[in-house]
């Protein structure tokens, strides 16, 4: 009797023990801008399951104007975040030790659209006009733009006057600005839907320019590098993630409905979705998460040029996860 009751209590600890071994590991992700196609790939991959089939519990957090991805991770809000190079290497100067894991975007999306009355045709007629710029970590690839092409921004007839613009095309529609920043997959489709196009914009694309940054990289605090549990876990996300991204690509309608019943807000429309998510095929390399580091050099002596960073940066990147995963 005392085999079989040991034999039982055995059991009934194993049972009791199981779910604990099974419990799936979480991680918490923040994204740097309010829920839509730009994060399709995370998005699909918590819809789809490819998380679940990881053994990953995932929360993906929305940002927004007022919410710093930098400043939830310092304070323990988040485990991974997407954010631009340019923001993760000014905050990790200020002493938040960010370490880029995966670039799942391996092109910029920014350009700066001008209408052709403004008479602006070439980066000669900046002088003397009003530009409209994003500010929180956006700015710094205009500003690195300015100081290449030797412009002050502080105005005068011989610089340019910054506009901080809101996250719309409304600055160039009411004569705010001369000119403004749009993300290919987001405001300029704005800009097309208000009657603006290649026929009656002037289009400065950064990437075409040779002075695009690199943008939403995924990035985690340099600490948890130290832990192989977190690690694993992290090259888990990542190979879910690109699984994700590789769906959404494939499947741009069922990717822009996700994003949609994702949106919490109920602002997501399903067209520009699906026009969002078109246009970030032409942004993202889903069967490579990898950095390119001449991507990455162009970026840091971009930064180290403007002032933005003073130093050349040392452990701002790690190729451990993505070498897990070839």
């Amino acid at each position: 009797m005392k085999k079989i009751i040991t034999g039982l209590l055995a059991g009934a600890l194993a049972l009791s023990a199981a779910p604990a071994a099974m419990a799936a590991d979480a991680l918490t992700l923040q994204l740097k801008w309010v829920t839509q196609a730009q994060f399709a790939g995370y998005l699909v991959a918590e819809a789809k399951g490819f998380y679940d089939e990881e053994d990953l519990d995932v929360t993906i957090l929305a940002g927004g104007p007022n919410i710093a991805p930098e400043q939830v991770i310092a304070g323990g809000g988040a485990d991974i975040i997407v954010t631009w190079m340019a923001a993760g290497m000014a905050a990790r100067e200020s002493g938040v030790p960010l370490v880029n894991i995966a670039q799942p975007y391996k092109r910029s999306g920014l350009m700066m659209i001008c209408p052709t009355e403004t008479g602006i045709t070439s980066p000669d007629d900046f002088p003397g006009k009003t530009l409209g710029v994003w500010f929180f970590g956006n700015e710094y690839p205009f500003f690195a733009w300015m100081n290449k092409l030797g412009l002050p921004t502080e105005g005068g007839a011989d610089g340019v006057t910054v506009l901080q613009q809101s996250f719309d095309v409304q600055p160039m529609i009411q004569g705010q600005a001369d000119c403004i920043s749009v993300m290919t997959y987001n405001e300029y489709g704005q800009a097309l839907d208000a009657g603006y196009g290649p026929d009656n914009l002037t289009i400065f694309n950064y990437t075409e320019m040779g002075n695009d940054l690199l943008e939403d990289g995924l990035y985690v605090m340099e600490d948890t590098l130290e832990d192989p549990a977190k690690v694993d876990a992290y090259t888990r996300f990542v190979k879910a993630s690109m699984k994700g991204w590789a769906y959404a690509l494939e499947n741009p309608e069922e990717a822009a409905e996700i994003v949609v019943e994702s949106d919490d807000t109920g602002a997501a429309e399903y067209d520009h979705q699906f026009y969002m998510v078109q246009e970030v095929t032409k942004l993202v390399d889903p069967n490579d998460p990898a950095l390119d580091m001449t991507t990455y050099e162009r970026t840091v002596q971009a930064l180290l040029d403007q002032g933005i960073i003073k130093n050349q940066p040392e452990g701002a990147y790690t190729t451990v996860v993505t070498d897990a995963l070839k």
